[in-house]
This record gives C-alpha cells, sequence and structure tokens, in this order.
C-alpha cells in the first residue's frame, strides 16, 4: 500500500510526522489518514510533494508515484511496449525522419519540454508508417515504454475511439488494475498525467479524428513524447500545445521506385523499367496505391508489369484496379473514410472539383464553379485542405492527385444530378470566358471585342482593375485556360472553345509561347468550323497566322491570313479585313517581298475608317514605315514612323507606340544618328518590359547592342547582347537560334577587342 510506502520512507530518514508534514506543507492529519490507509488514491500533487520532501528520484521515485496511484501492489512499474511492427519495406521520407529526429534532445537526457508532433496528409499517404518506423528507430530512448492506439478517426463505420475508452486503455497498460482506476473522466486523465509525470515515454496516437479527440490524451510534464497522426490538419495542436506540424505529400518518383522494388524485388523492376515508370504514374506516387499493385504482382506473377501497366493507363476509372476485399487496402473506400466527415457544402464543392479540367483552381473560379460567394467557397476549400483531399499548390490556388479527381468524379456522378453538374460547368466556363475577356482588352485595349451573353447565373467572374493585375491572372491561370480551351472542344462547348482561345492570343504571343498559341488557335478553329460560326473561324485563322509567324512558317501564315481576309469579307467587316492586310503585309515582308508588302499595307490603310480605329492605322503606318528600312529608305522610313508614334501615342496603344519607337530606333541607326537610336531602342525597351513582352524585349536589346558596336561603344554593347541573351535563353524559341548564334558570335569579337 501507499501508505505503508510513506512510512517506511519517514521512518528510514527518522522522521516524525509532524516533521514530514511541515516539509511537504501538508496537515499532519493528511499524512496520518495517508499511512492509516484512509487516502486509497491520493491527489497527483499530495503525491509530488510527498515525494519531494522525501528526497525522492529516479526509480525511488517512479516506484512512489506508481504505488499512489495503485499500478502495482508491490510496487513495480509496468513498462508497455505496445508499438505495432515496423513496416519493413519502409522506404525515403528522409526530410521528414530528419525533422522528427530533430525533436529529441542530442543526448539520452529528458526531453526539457512537452513534446507533440503531428503528422498530417491525405489518405494513403503513408502517415501511420512513418510514424511506426520512426517510433521503433527511438524507442530505446524512451526506457519506461512507448503507448500506441489506434483512435479510428477515419474507418469504415464511422465510430471513433472515445478519449475516455483509450485512457482506460492506458491505464491499464500503465499497471493499473482495473478496479483501481478512477471512476470519473476527470480522475482518470490526472491519474494518467501523474504517472506519465516521472516516466520518459513514447505515446503513438494514431489515426485521429481531431484536436478534441487528442488533448485529453496528451502527457502533462516533460519526458514524454507525443506523435499523433492524422488526415486533418491539427493546427489546433500547434496553437494549444505547441505541436510540430509534419505534412506528408506524395513520394518522390525515386521513392516510387525504391517502394515497388522491394516489394516486387530489383529484377522484375529492372526488366520492364518503362512499364514501372507508368505503373507510378498511374498510382499518382500514393504510397497505398504502390503497395495495392505490388501486391497483385504477387497474386498474379503471370500478368507482366508492361501488362499492367497498359490497364492501369486504359482504365477510366484507375480506382476499380486499386479495389479490393480487405477495405483498409482498397483506395476507393479509404478516400471515403474522409469524405464522409465533411460538411455538406464542402462535400459538394470535392465533388464539383473534379468536373474542372485544369492543373489546379483559384478560389474565384470555384466560388463560380459551385455557384456560391466567395467566402463561402474559402471556408468549404478550406475543410477540404485540412482533410487533405485538396492541396494548396500555391497562395489561393488548390489541386488534388488525379485517383482522389477520379474518386470525386465518381461521386458527383452518382450524387449530383446531371443538370446540376453542366450547371457547374458553364459557371465555369463563363468565369474564365469573362474575366479571360476583360484581361484580354486590358492587355490591348484597341483589340475589337467579342460580344458575350451574360454570364451564366452564380457566376462571378473577377473584376481585373488595370493591365498589370490582368497580365497576373492570365499568368496565375493560363495552364487552366489551355486545359479548359481542350475540354470544351471535346465536350460539346464549341463557343466557349474558340472564344477562351482568342482571350490567350496577345498574352500567349508577348510572352513567346508560339507552340501552346498555335494549338489553342487550332483546336478553337475546328470548335468554330464545327459551329458554322464565320466570326469564329475568321479570328481563329488570325490567331493561328500570329503562331506560325512566330515559328517562321511564313507560307502558311499568308494562307491563314487569306482564309480570314474572305471570311470577314463573307461578313462584311471592312476593319477585320483592314487587320488581316496589315499582318499580311508583315508575312510579306518577312518573305522578302518588300514592294508586295508595301501594296498590301497601302491597301488596308484605305480600308480603316479614317475617323475610327486609329489604332490599327497607327501600326499600319508603322508598318510602312518599317518596309521602308528594308529598302533601305530610311528619310521615307522616319516620316511613316514618326507619324505612326503620334497617332499610337494618341490613341494610347502602348504596345504599338513600342513597335513604331523600335522603328524609329531602326532607322536612326542606319541613318548613323546613334545617339537618337539608343534613345528610341530604351524608350521601346521600357514599353516592352512593362507589356512583359519578351521576344520583341530581346530583339530590341540586340539592336541597341549594334547600335553600341556602331558608335564604337564596346562596354554597353556587350551589355545590350547579353541581356538580349538571356531573354532568348529563358524562352527557349527555336525561331531565335540564328539571333542567339549571332549574339555570341559578336560577344566573343567583342570580348577579342576588349583583351
Amino acid at each position: 500500500m501507499f501508505g505503508q510506502l510513506v512510512r517506511a520512507y519517514r521512518r528510514q530518514q527518522g522522521r516524525s510526522q509532524e516533521e514530514l508534514a511541515e516539509a511537504a506543507g501538508l496537515s499532519v492529519r493528511g499524512i496520518r489518514k495517508i499511512e492509516g490507509g484512509h487516502t486509497e488514491t491520493p491527489r497527483p500533487a499530495t503525491v509530488r510533494l510527498l515525494a519531494d520532501a522525501l528526497n525522492l528520484t529516479g526509480a525511488e521515485r517512479n516506484r512512489f508515484v506508481h504505488a499512489a496511484a495503485g499500478t502495482s501492489s508491490k510496487g513495480e512499474v509496468a513498462v508497455p511496449r505496445q508499438l505495432p511492427v515496423d513496416v519493413y519495406d519502409f522506404v525515403g521520407r528522409d526530410a521528414h525522419l530528419a525533422q522528427l529526429d530533430a525533436l529529441l534532445p542530442d543526448s539520452g537526457d529528458r526531453p526539457p519540454t512537452v513534446v507533440i508532433s503531428a503528422i498530417g496528409g491525405a489518405a494513403g499517404i503513408g502517415k501511420t508508417a512513418l510514424a511506426l518506423h520512426w517510433a521503433h528507430r527511438v524507442a530505446d530512448r524512451f526506457p519506461d515504454g512507448q503507448l500506441y492506439i489506434d483512435l479510428r478517426g477515419f474507418t469504415p463505420t464511422g465510430t471513433s475511439v472515445d478519449p475516455a475508452t483509450a485512457m482506460r486503455g492506458f491505464l491499464e497498460a500503465l499497471g493499473v488494475p482495473p478496479q483501481r482506476i478512477p471512476n470519473t473522466e476527470e480522475a482518470q486523465y490526472g491519474s494518467y498525467r501523474s504517472i506519465l509525470a516521472e516516466r520518459r515515454m513514447l505515446v503513438l496516437l494514431d489515426n485521429a479524428r481531431d484536436a478534441e479527440q487528442v488533448r485529453p490524451l496528451l502527457p502533462g510534464a516533460s519526458g514524454c513524447l507525443t506523435l499523433v497522426t492524422s488526415r486533418r490538419a491539427l493546427t489546433g495542436l500547434a496553437a494549444t500545445h505547441s505541436a510540430r506540424l509534419l505534412t506528408l505529400d506524395l513520394l518522390p518518383a525515386e521513392d516510387a521506385w525504391s517502394l515497388l522494388a522491394r516489394r516486387i524485388g530489383d529484377q522484375r523492376v529492372a526488366a520492364e523499367p518503362d512499364a514501372v515508370a507508368e505503373i507510378i504514374a498511374c498510382c499518382v506516387r500514393l504510397p497505398l496505391a504502390l503497395v495495392i499493385v505490388a501486391a497483385y504482382t504477387t497474386i498474379r506473377p503471370d500478368v507482366s508489369l508492361t501488362d499492367l501497366a497498359k490497364q492501369l493507363g486504359a482504365a477510366r476509372n484507375r480506382l476499380d484496379l486499386l479495389g479490393g476485399d480487405d477495405p483498409m487496402t482498397d483506395v476507393r473506400t479509404v478516400f471515403s473514410w474522409s469524405y464522409q466527415v465533411l460538411d455538406p457544402g464542402a462535400a459538394r464543392l470535392f465533388r464539383l472539383l473534379s468536373l474542372h479540367p485544369g492543373p489546379d483552381i483559384s478560389v474565384a473560379a470555384t466560388a463560380s464553379l459551385a455557384g456560391v460567394p466567395v467566402p463561402e467557397a474559402e471556408h468549404a476549400l478550406g475543410e477540404l485542405t485540412r482533410a487533405h483531399l485538396v492541396t494548396q499548390s500555391s497562395p489561393g490556388r488548390y489541386t488534388f492527385h488525379d485517383l482522389l479527381r477520379g474518386y470525386a468524379r465518381e461521386l458527383t456522378e452518382t450524387i449530383d444530378a446531371e443538370p446540376d453538374r453542366r450547371d457547374a460547368q458553364l459557371r465555369m466556363l463563363d468565369h474564365y470566358l469573362h474575366t479571360g475577356h476583360q484581361a484580354a482588352l486590358l492587355l490591348w485595349p484597341p483589340r475589337t471585342s467579342l460580344p458575350l451573353p451574360a454570364a451564366y447565373g452564380g457566376t462571378t467572374p473577377e473584376q481585373l482593375p488595370n493591365q498589370a493585375v490582368a497580365q497576373g491572372w492570365f499568368t496565375a491561370e493560363k495552364a487552366a485556360i489551355l486545359s479548359i480551351v481542350g475540354w470544351a472542344a471535346d465536350t460539346g462547348f464549341d463557343a466557349y472553345a474558340w472564344r477562351l482561345a482568342w482571350t490567350l492570343e496577345d498574352f500567349l504571343d508577348r510572352r513567346g509561347e508560339s507552340d501552346s498559341l498555335a494549338a489553342a488557335q487550332r483546336t478553337g478553329l475546328r470548335a468554330a468550323t464545327r459551329l458554322g460560326d464565320l466570326r469564329g473561324q475568321a479570328r481563329m485563322h488570325h490567331g493561328l497566322a500570329r503562331a506560325v509567324f512566330r515559328q517562321g512558317h511564313y507560307d502558311d501564315a499568308a494562307t491563314q491570313l487569306r482564309h480570314a481576309f474572305d471570311l470577314y469579307g463573307e461578313l462584311g467587316d471592312q476593319v477585320g479585313q483592314a487587320d488581316t492586310l496589315r499582318n499580311l503585309a508583315l508575312v510579306l515582308g518577312r518573305q522578302g517581298r518588300p514592294r508586295a508588302a508595301l501594296d498590301t499595307a497601302h491597301q488596308a490603310l484605305e480600308l480603316y475608317p479614317p475617323e475610327s480605329h486609329p489604332s490599327g492605322r497607327g501600326q499600319t503606318l508603322n508598318g510602312i514605315g518599317w518596309l521602308h528600312i528594308t529598302l533601305g529608305e530610311y528619310e521615307k522610313a522616319l516620316i511613316y514612323c514618326e507619324q505612326a508614334l503620334s497617332v499610337l501615342r494618341e490613341c494610347d496603344d502602348p504596345t504599338g507606340a513600342a513597335t513604331a519607337l523600335d522603328s524609329l530606333g531602326k532607322a536612326h541607326q542606319h541613318l548613323g544618328q546613334y545617339r537618337e537610336a539608343v534613345e528610341c531602342y530604351q524608350h521601346a525597351i521600357d514599353l516592352f518590359r512593362y507589356l512583359d513582352h519578351r521576344q520583341y524585349c530581346a530583339n530590341v536589346f540586340a539592336w541597341l547592342g549594334d547600335t553600341h558596336r556602331a558608335a564604337g561603344d564596346w562596354a554597353a554593347a556587350d551589355g545590350a547582347w547579353r541581356r538580349a541573351l538571356d531573354i532568348l535563353d529563358e524562352l527557349d524559341d527555336p525561331e531565335a537560334e540564328q539571333l542567339k548564334q549571332r549574339l555570341r558570335n559578336d560577344l566573343e569579337q567583342s570580348s577579342s577587342l576588349s583583351v
């Protein structure tokens, strides 16, 4: 009995009850009741005061504390070893293991504070495997044992372990007889913390539902370390208990390869490397999916990895091939446990997100997709992120991997009515079209707008206040819009396909992304042709000409422009025809036909109405000036280019003004007027930088370098050429290879002259 142990220590030290009471700060009556056995379970604070007064440390103090809690009538200390078996083929996660190692002190000393780490991540990502593997690695640092419990926060039944039930199991594991476990939960928690107060133990709380389920099971003093795993981000533990949060992502490709090699065998994996790479891609590097595939190969050794990869690649829903009789290893079932605990709004959003074909989605686009206000969308995305069903790929943008997308698609096709799904798709399409249309006109205000119907009900297009914001919006949404263009053309939304392709034209051209521009315009052209939409066809031919021109395919560009000219003629669109001829003149000039180009440019100038479309007229004037430069008629070029610059500045067309300044610089350069040329080029570069028109910026830097060289300033020439090369290397544009080689030669010459 505890009372007998107190009496034995007191008498061993030659103290009276009064002396012990005074040293411990307790009453003499209290000491008499304890020693007489009238206080069966003293309060933890009383036990600590007595242990301090008796100067008990180490094993003696442990025995004393556990005797007070009734853990053993003989004063022996229970040492539980509850960790499940380690994962024998654990691979990778080196950085995460290092982060967990950092939780421990350098030596074998007790941790100075309460240490808690919460490991979060999506279903099947390997949270438990990491926690168990690390726990076994450091078990010897915790000589008083390890406690483990699966809290079943996400299970097939949906019934998680109550903290009180978990607590009773822990107390029994710690040696407390069932009849000595306190009746109230509060007393149980107090007894649990008292026992752990003098121990060095590792506590692993696996598969927690939320922070509330975990808090009662946390030790209250230093010396113990607690690991928690959960599919939810337990940020509450970080706030209230300074828990270190650790989030797992999909395995790196090399670790996924190693995992399959360990499960399937090195020789078999090495024999079919292409198939292994395809399997890893189909399993999206999700550990659970990989081990299921590995188990399948063990059961069916007659199926080659190549055949298995083909099955996974061809399956409309790979979840069918990643299922099984055991719900713990059925990917679809495991995902469902996370989905089932969502609130209705988040669950609906998770389903609808599968309708978005892009690689990621913004909060604003999510709100339109779901037809809800932006704050409501943010709240639902937050819940999905905490449940690790979506990932915040960058600030304000969200994504999920293909297996979760497939699961969400199954759900929406089963739960959401077809009209509801179509409404969501229309809202999504209108979000991108109406916002993209606004952004396109901000990038180039003189551009002829599209006649758009009102956005579908519930759509909330973004409001873009200026050109810089529009540029940023396109930068963030480019990949999503390109994906949607193809998806829209494949799913019967042809009118959206060509219009969305139109919105991207200036942005992609400015960035030198001619391949993406050509692909989008071709898709849009096929869509407009299916619709019989002449205006859509004309605009797509025009945009495609712009793309193939950048690629150096001048004959194709001329053909596309002639198609556009004929279509605009059928529509009676004189301005469209003028725009087309203006661009055709540029193509003819690049083909080495300057006189034909001049005739075409003058035809374009005549087609523009005299009192409208100043941007088109200004750009045509500049084109005429440029053609005179190619003919060596530099004085004439100056006249036309100065007229062009005046018109383009007056109508606030910065792109046109930049090209006019570029042309003026070239004319001055050829006339030997180097100071004027440098000034024009610098102004052009400033505008092209502002517009993020990188290809043009590189060209002007190259010409600026040529001008500095002609003026004898080799250092300035060297700097300008290097700036041009830096931009061209970033663009990786095949058309620019000839210019890049010329600039490298110029730089070599510059270096040799400066030596």
